[in-house]
């Protein structure tokens, strides 16, 4: 029995099954048609625009099949992609063709977003309020309709497994294991601070809700997410935030100082409080570290427009210098971070002009799933080592004093050369964070997302055939199958975590080919890429427009730093050598008492 005729098989028993409740909680469209129910016994597929018709959208239009018989997998287009140095060498050299590929790549993977948005954890049909509340997180699927035989639809068992021992037995860290891209906390640390400015939770009203107003790149966590806190952070002068001085280095001023909320336990004392845009930034010194380099960058960036434009007064200078921050930002992202997680030898390029004459809107909503895709906490090591002295969890949560006594250079050496851990594979979750993705699950549950292999479908990958076929090994697919019973009731965020690691990769598939859509649409959706924006006039001509083009995570370190400029780097710069390179290779067990959850519970769950 081929895979389209089980395909088929498994729908038709799963109707039966259904019979009497709802029948699209079978999925019974595919290829992403649409399902509406007629009744308890009766449902229709949506097929429009989709390239497939029939009853289920399972027969391909002519040039669909064409296309889909033509279209590689996957995991072709990643081989290729990382191998054969060389060539890709010779075609990065080739301007024209460079900008063929990269253009493909942007419209290939953001056309696999809705846009305008479609669906909320509340209304899993298109409705004007999933369109227009702006506090909801969009969603790339509908929720499981409430029902369903099973959590999952009509496969799996009737409860879904206990999250603390899922956790425990497939997610939690037995042994560091670090990520054999090379991947530095540098990386880590930049993955959350960069995206908090639009993941932000709202947990009073529940996860499926969030408090940032804006839905894509603002750096609303530099500056604040309304008004009120913005004008606390400004100096009102030349354009500038307000800042102190310590040691003859510039760093963000005290709560004390500016008066605004942030998150601290009471133990830290006043002096050591400092007050940046996003109000949890004092958890980790990595984050208030990156909250310091951009300040820095931004009372950097007022001073030369200044220079070019003596005449322009406070307001224009900040709102040209947070234009020019947010250009840097995405260049940095897509050339410096999404470079080194893709491990492509193809040179990405930022470059807005390459989808001015496409079909390409500029606007975009933070997909709940996205979210939750990304809580990459493997990535946190068992301890954290600045120059001589190691760090457990508990002397580095809440210790901005890390940051003031080492100082941005030896933070920025320091986590350059130690090493992340690897996200897929499983069991590498630290000890002492584990009960955050405990929360993860928990919050998937509650907005019932569909399973890994729906999203799979969803983000044109082949849904995994079986337990063995999803982990790439026996053990963990046995933990799988006892738990869940069905691959196909697999849930998302368990799944992405235990998916089997692309060879010598830091992510599964699904995790960047779902990952990459939202990203680069949520960065090239940015207005400042529109064609209306994206000219020199807008970031203060010739000079702002420089600074964006020429931007750079080694650039925006040596512009904001005192004296040698260290290293600053998403890979660790020679993995081979111990010597420069920090491998932490203790058991998580020995750090799970450091911490107190609840303490931290808040501002942990998105970090």
């Amino acid at each position: 029995m081929n895979r389209s005729t089980a395909t088929l098989f498994l729908l038709a028993l799963a109707f039966l099954i259904c019979e009497g409740g709802n029948p699209c909680c079978s999925e019974p469209c595919q290829n992403r048609g649409i399902c509406t129910a007629l009744g308890s016994d009766g449902y229709e597929c949506d097929c429009t625009r989709t390239g497939y018709y029939g009853q289920n959208c399972t027969t391909p239009e002519f040039l669909t099949w064409i296309k889909v018989s033509l279209k590689p997998t996957p995991s072709t287009v990643h081989y290729l992609l990382t191998h054969f140095k060389g060539f890709w060498n010779i075609i990065n050299s080739i301007s024209f063709l460079r900008d063929a590929i990269m253009r493909y790549v942007l419209i290939s993977r953001s056309h696999l977003i809705d846009s305008p948005p479609t669906f909320n954890a509340d209304y899993g049909y298109k409705s004007w309020e999933a369109y227009s509340n702006l506090s909801y997180y969009t969603r790339a699927l509908p929720p499981v309709p409430q029902d369903c035989p099973t959590p999952m639809g009509v496969v799996g068992k009737k409860e879904l497994p206990d999250p603390k021992v899922l956790a425990e037995k497939l997610l939690m860290r037995r042994k560091f294991i670090p990520d054999p891209q090379g991947t530095s906390l540098m990386f880590a640390f930049f993955a959350q601070h960069f995206t908090h400015q639009f993941f932000k939770t709202d947990f009073k009203k529940g996860p499926a809700f969030t408090q940032a107003k804006g839905h894509g790149v603002d750096l609303s966590h530099i500056y604040g997410d309304d008004l009120e806190r913005q004008h606390k952070l400004r100096l009102f002068k030349d354009g500038k935030l307000r800042y102190q001085i310590r040691d003859g280095e510039v760093y963000p001023p005290t709560v004390k100082d500016v008066d605004i909320e942030m998150h601290y336990p009471p133990h830290v004392p006043e002096s050591h409080r400092f007050a940046v845009g996003h109000e949890a930034f004092g958890l980790v010194p990595g984050l208030m570290m990156y909250a310091t380099i951009w300040l820095r960058e931004h009372n950097r960036v007022c001073d030369v427009l200044k220079e070019v434009h003596p005449d322009w007064d406070d307001e224009r200078l900040f709102q040209t210098t947070r234009l020019i921050l947010i250009g840097e930002t995405i260049k940095i992202v897509i050339e410096d971070y999404v470079q080194h997680l893709s491990g492509y030898h193809f040179k990405l390029k930022f470059d807005p002009e390459l989808l001015f004459n496409q079909k390409f809107q500029y606007q975009n909503r933070i997909a709940s799933e996205f979210n939750t895709l990304y809580h990459w906490h493997p990535l946190m090591p068992d301890s954290f080592r600045i120059e001589e002295t190691d760090y457990s969890y508990k002397q580095f949560v809440f210790n901005t004093s890390v940051v003031t006594e080492h100082g941005i250079n030896n933070l920025v050496e320091s986590f350059t050369k130690q090493i992340a851990g690897r996200v897929a594979g499983g069991r590498n979750v630290p000890g002492a964070i584990v009960y955050v993705s405990i929360k993860s699950i928990e919050h998937s549950r509650e907005m019932r997302y569909q399973s890994l292999n729906a999203y799979r479908k969803r983000f044109s990958m082949k849904p995994y055939s079986s337990f063995e076929d999803l982990t790439g090994e026996k053990e963990m697919a046995a933990i799988l199958e006892e738990l869940y019973g069905h691959v196909d009731a697999v849930e998302l965020y368990p799944g992405l975590l235990v998916e089997k690691p692309r060879t010598n990769g830091i992510f599964g598939e699904t995790m960047v080919e779902m990952g990459a859509p939202f990203s680069l649409k949520g960065l090239m959706g940015n207005p400042i890429c529109s064609p209306e924006y994206w000219k020199p006039s807008t970031f203060g001509g010739s000079v702002g427009f420089d600074i964006v083009n020429t931007a750079s995570l080694q650039k925006l370190v040596c512009n904001n730093v005192q004296g040698p400029c260290p290293v600053a780097s998403f890979h660790v710069p020679d993995i081979n050598d111990t010597g420069s390179t920090v491998i932490n290779s203790s058991t998580s067990q020995s750090q799970r008492g450091d911490i107190n959850p609840t303490v931290i519970l808040k501002e942990r769950t998105e970090l």
